[in-house]
């Protein structure tokens, strides 16, 4: 062990290129795994508290088929079962209804739906992003609040009546005069663009629902628990005597689309993380390789007075732990510090940012450090280093004490 730390010593500048490069490739790694699973969160959260909930039960087809008599007929005998599984903090009652809004200046589609606003704050962002009145009260009846880019759409402001036309659960005419007490900018365009909240009282009682909804949305103390949480609801569902028809989805089957985009970022990612650690190895490769060459008549003269092939190997071996460990160590100090500052900062997303916010990322991106994040990348380049040195430890088998000696 001292012979191999001591070789390392005895080419500083070939010595301190290796390690600065091991280094870099751990900051880098570091610094935009972080920086992905950063970027993945804010897109998953926004999604979460803006329309999905981490957990819905719904009416079997509903996710796919917004039909408004696919509804939950007596939704409260529900959530008394609900508040008895772990993990869950908050449950809340929506309702949904395409419809024609009608201004004084323009007419529009758009989405309505029916919420508590009492619980909806709990478990949705819309309240935080009112850019211009105010959100909805136990109190209101025919108020609404309206997204910005749909407000721009039909020409409305703060106080201005909309008139709402659409097909009630029973088949008849569904008409309501809402007056506009806030207009929210989520971030996400395309909600933006067609969606309006009302009390779900009010809903209820235009497109006679009674007591009916079309989801119970459900948020967890954490993420982490979502799965649990969901098998625990789906036997319960599954009980006799409950609701026939009823199913329970998570976050990530409401919204496929974006589980497809996570996972094709994340499939480029991997293709680039693995460009770099391919890269490294050759480094690390070059400099063993160079160091056998180099240190052949050395290896030759230590065989010939009894030292064998495979005290070599080991000594070589163990140059390149030395090599790794401090390049690693040094890489994630560097990489941490720099993620750190940067998720304390942000990167401004310039003129990227009008794209982004469609999929409701903001226009600072902050990198999120996690264990796995500081130590999947440094493991990954200490596997692939280690591997890469077999191949010069190997070589030294192949070295004949003779020869070597009358190497130049």
């Amino acid at each position: 062990m001292l012979m191999a730390w001591r070789n390392i010593q005895r080419n500083p500048r070939r010595t301190i290129l290796t390690i600065m490069a091991i280094a870099f490739a751990c900051v880098l790694l570091i610094f935009m795994l972080s920086l992905q699973i950063g970027t993945y969160e804010i897109m998953i959260d926004t999604s979460v508290k803006t329309r999905t909930g981490h957990i819905q039960v719904l009416k079997q087809g509903y996710n796919t088929d917004h039909k408004i008599r696919q509804a939950i007929k007596v939704p409260a005998d529900i959530a008394r079962t609900l508040y008895q599984t772990p993990h869950i903090t908050t449950i809340s009652f929506r309702s949904n209804a395409f419809a024609l809004l009608s201004s004084s200046l323009r007419t529009s589609g758009g989405f309505i739906t029916g919420i508590n606003p009492e619980e909806e704050v709990k478990i949705s962002s819309v309240a935080q992003t009112i850019r211009k009145g105010r959100y909805l009260t136990p109190s209101d009846t025919n108020a609404a609040v309206v997204g910005s880019l749909l407000a721009k759409n039909l020409k409305i402001d703060i106080g201005d009546e909309l008139v709402v036309l659409g097909s009630a659960m029973d088949g008849s005419i569904a008409a309501t005069v809402l007056q506009v007490t806030g207009i929210f900018s989520s971030g996400m365009d395309q909600y933006d663009r067609t969606a309006i909240q009302i009390p779900l009282h009010h809903f209820q009682e235009t497109f006679v629902m009674g007591r009916a909804v079309h989801e119970i949305i459900i948020t967890c103390d954490s993420l982490w628990h979502v799965g649990r949480v969901k098998s625990a609801i789906s036997e319960n569902l599954s009980q006799p005597g409950t609701q026939p028809g009823l199913v329970c989805m998570s976050w990530d089957e409401l919204t496929p689309g974006l589980i497809q985009s996570i996972q094709m970022d994340l499939g480029g990612g991997l293709i680039f993380y693995a460009i770099l650690l391919v890269m490294v190895a050759f480094s690390i490769m070059n400099t063993f390789v160079m160091a056998v060459f180099e240190r052949t008549k050395e290896f030759g003269t230590l065989m010939a007075i009894g030292a064998g092939p495979w005290r070599l190997s080991r000594v070589l071996i163990l140059e390149s732990g030395f090599l790794t460990l401090c390049g690693i160590v040094l890489g994630i100090l560097a990489g941490c510090i720099l993620t750190l500052w940067v998720g304390h900062t942000g990167i401004p997303m310039g003129e990227a940012e009008g794209m982004m916010r469609q999929y409701g990322i903001p226009g600072l991106l902050r990198p999120k450090l996690t264990l796995a994040t500081a130590f999947a990348g440094p493991a990954a380049v200490f596997l692939i280093t280690i591997v890469t040195a077999l191949y010069p430890a190997v070589k030294v088998h192949g070295i004949k004490p003779v020869e070597a000696m009358r190497a130049v």
